[in-house]
């Protein structure tokens, strides 16, 4: 029965897609007698978290059955005051009796120690239900607190016989229902990151004009800082960070929200560009190309997630594809294309 409601509070927590970075995914169910009382999960960083806005959503008629109910929850209830207050103080000033929840928080100050204060209290804590299932769903902040970086997607397509493009030429290889779950994918991260090439040749928007939802921060390495101003990179629509080398003088900073960053391009360049990004609480970055970016991450096993489309027609000649070597997620059918997703594991 755990599990029915487990499966519950990760559909609640993926409506925080949106708003929720950087803190994690967080869905809750509150249920007594076997009916939902009241759900919730966490809409907007720095605002009420899943517990709150579950506990808000018991109606006033129905608050004496808290201290009968099971509060189910997809990640460890926070237990120190940061942006709002813990949860756990407000699950013991309910006098809710249980709590099931999916994933032990990997935040060292909360690890564990959220349902340490609750059992303190008398409080019936069961962890660990869909626990693979929970580090799955927030496996972004799984990652930038456990490996000091944001989780990388690789992102591409290809044609049936493995090229993705041809040199100083634009070329569409994917569908439009394949462009749109792009579109989608992008509103769900922090960052996108495509290369110096592609930023000049393809003058991409790298938004999401084609799915409701915020456009994540644009990211471009261009060593020399010469790419020109009147790409779409610099219109000020999305705030956009460039890279460029430690020995180039600034470009002009005059650009609306756009930002340049010295680094060292003699040293290597996509450690530090994820250093920095850490730094600025970017939980999630998508990387759409070109092929010697993409390999870059790839032989530097900086990725965690790719997600490829095989278009059904072939280009016979150009750029090779990237190859990726690791554990399949899921292949299925995209309009016309077929989109295969991979996880990184350690060979």
């Amino acid at each position: 029965m755990h599990e029915i409601y487990i499966r519950r509070t990760f559909e609640l927590a993926q409506r925080g897609f949106s708003g929720a970075s950087p803190n994690p995914l967080v869905g809750c169910c509150i249920v007594c007698n076997g009916k939902i009382i009241g759900e919730g999960w966490h809409r907007q960083y720095g605002e009420a978290h899943a517990e709150v806005n579950a506990i808000a959503d018991v109606a006033p008629e129905n608050h004496h059955l808290l201290s009968q109910s099971t509060l189910y929850v997809s990640l460890e209830p926070c237990c120190y005051h940061g942006n709002t207050p813990p949860c756990t103080d407000l699950i013991l000033k309910h006098r809710i009796p249980n709590v099931v929840m999916s994933s032990t928080d990997p935040n060292p100050r909360i690890s564990g120690a959220g349902a340490a204060q609750l059992r303190k209290h008398g409080v019936t804590v069961t962890t660990g239900i869909l626990a693979d299932e929970g580090a799955w769903l927030n496996r972004r902040f799984f990652t930038y607190i456990q490996k000091k970086r944001p989780y990388v997607i690789l992102k591409y397509a290809q044609s049936v016989d493995g090229f993705m493009g041809k040199k100083d030429e634009q070329i569409w290889i994917s569908g439009q229902v394949a462009k749109r779950l792009t579109h989608k994918w992008r509103s769900e991260e922090d960052a996108i990151l495509v290369g110096t090439n592609t930023a000049r040749i393809d003058n991409p928007q790298l938004n999401t004009r084609l799915w409701k939802g915020k456009s994540p921060m644009r990211v471009v390495p261009d060593r020399v800082g010469g790419l020109p101003h009147d790409l779409h990179i610099f219109d000020g629509g999305v705030k956009t960070q460039i890279f460029i080398d430690e020995m180039t003088n600034l470009p002009d900073s005059s650009y609306h929200n756009v930002f340049f960053t010295k680094i060292n391009f003699t040293e290597k360049v996509i450690p530090q560009i994820l250093d920095n990004l850490f730094e600025q609480r970017i939980k999630s970055i998508i990387v759409e190309g070109g092929a010697a970016l993409l390999n870059s991450f790839i032989s530097e096993n900086l990725w965690d997630e790719a997600r490829i489309f095989t278009a059904n027609h072939a280009l016979k000649e150009g750029i090779r594809a990237p190859e990726i070597k690791g554990e399949l997620v899921e292949r299925k059918k995209i309009g016309k294309d077929v989109l295969t997703i991979f996880k990184y594991y350690i060979q």
